[in-house]
């Protein structure tokens, strides 16, 4: 199959400067760097590909020869192509230096213990308040028989001959200076001669760790919190993972979220909104406020307390509390209360229901224009 042109492939054209063809390879290499997408061999090809052209193009000797001559310009000496275990880190390590963007070392720490991830579930008033709660989970953790080292106590690693203790050798593949894990220590850098038993060589062991996770004042559904270290531990007395707290929240029975803010929906009889009333509502931290129904109020109509709903999880204000009226028809009437709507209605006038007079001068307009 023939080799796509490295122009195609960071999508630039021939007269890109160097400055846009290290923007270029920047975007491609972010989306498709192995540490961004495990176990994907297609992204993994494709960033083998732009650290491939970028490679050439960057360099004016190899980019003049491949203007000329195309890819048989710069495979002279690489029979036919790269080979299959073609490292391509250094290109990557130098082009960003010692920092990745995808944060931590350029190179695979391979060493690192996983990241975790747990779920818990509070209700709004917990949210409210903030709590504090104590989380089992199962994990590896550091062996105390051999410090996380791996080796047997009484002994310790050596450094690995082939390497010289650096976990990557270097070998030349045509024009490029090419570094890989080193296939004897596989990276590491160093050899367990004598391995610890309870660990196996690891430096680690399953079991369950306890944590009091404290859940900030505020937090709010689907809030992601970090507890750095407390991950996996690392292979060998690697760097330990980190632990990722997600919260969810419970359905209340009162109140509904948005942001900061609390929505609420609350009954008023016909009676109040008709004459105006006063009514006592619930609030999130278990007390409760005193709200004034006008006259005239409508089903819908939202009245506003502030600083009656959630804390900012930052420290911000405090949302408010919104209460929305919804006008409740009466039932189960007996004989006494409907002879006294009738005679409310036989004296009421179209003035006093300006909204249903509206709408049925509408519908009888309606109605004569389609005579």
């Amino acid at each position: 199959m023939s080799k796509r042109d490295y122009y195609e492939i960071l999508d630039v054209n021939k007269s890109a400067s160097d400055a846009d063809l290290k923007k270029a390879y920047y975007k491609l290499a972010k989306q498709y760097h192995p540490d961004q997408n495990p176990d994907n061999p297609e992204a993994e090809q494709k960033f083998k590909e732009a650290s491939e052209a970028y490679g050439i193009l960057s360099d004016k000797e190899k980019k003049a020869a491949y203007d000329q001559f195309g890819h048989a310009g710069v495979e002279g000496n690489m029979g036919g192509g790269f080979d299959s275990n073609f490292s391509f880190e250094d290109i990557f390590s130098n082009f960003f230096g010692d920092s990745s963007p995808f944060g931590g070392s350029g190179r695979r720490n391979n060493n690192r213990g996983s990241d975790l991830q747990y779920e818990v579930s509070i209700n709004l008033e917990e949210a409210f308040n903030g709590k504090k709660l104590k989380i089992d989970i199962p994990t590896q953790i550091k062996c105390n028989d051999c410090s996380g080292s791996g080796s047997n106590k009484g002994s310790s690693p050596s450094s690995c001959p082939m390497c010289n203790g650096h976990g990557q050798v270097r070998s030349q593949q045509g024009f490029f200076s090419v570094q890989q894990a080193c296939p004897q220590c596989r990276g590491k850098g160093e050899i367990i001669s004598d391995p610890c038993k309870p660990c196996r060589g690891t430096g680690r062991i399953q079991k369950n760790k306890s944590l009091m996770v404290n859940i900030p004042k505020g937090v709010d559904d689907g809030s992601r919190i970090r507890l750095s270290g407390e991950g996996e531990a690392g292979l060998n007395g690697g760097q330990q993972g980190d632990l990722y707290i997600f919260v969810s929240l419970n359905r209340h029975s009162l109140f509904i979220r948005e942001d900061d803010n609390l929505f609420s929906e609350v009954p008023v009889s016909v009676i109040d909104a008709t004459i105006g009333g006063t009514i006592d509502v619930p609030t999130i931290d278990g007390g409760k406020a005193r709200l004034k129904i006008p006259a005239g109020t409508q089903s819908g109509d939202q009245f506003r307390l502030r600083s009656k709903g959630m804390p900012g999880v930052r420290g911000s204000k405090v949302g408010d509390l919104y209460i929305q009226a919804k006008l409740e028809t009466p039932v189960k009437l007996n004989k006494k209360q409907i002879e006294l709507l009738q005679t409310f209605q036989e004296i009421s006038t179209d003035s006093e229901t300006p909204l249903k007079s509206a709408y049925f001068k509408k519908a009888k307009d309606f109605w004569k224009s389609k005579k």
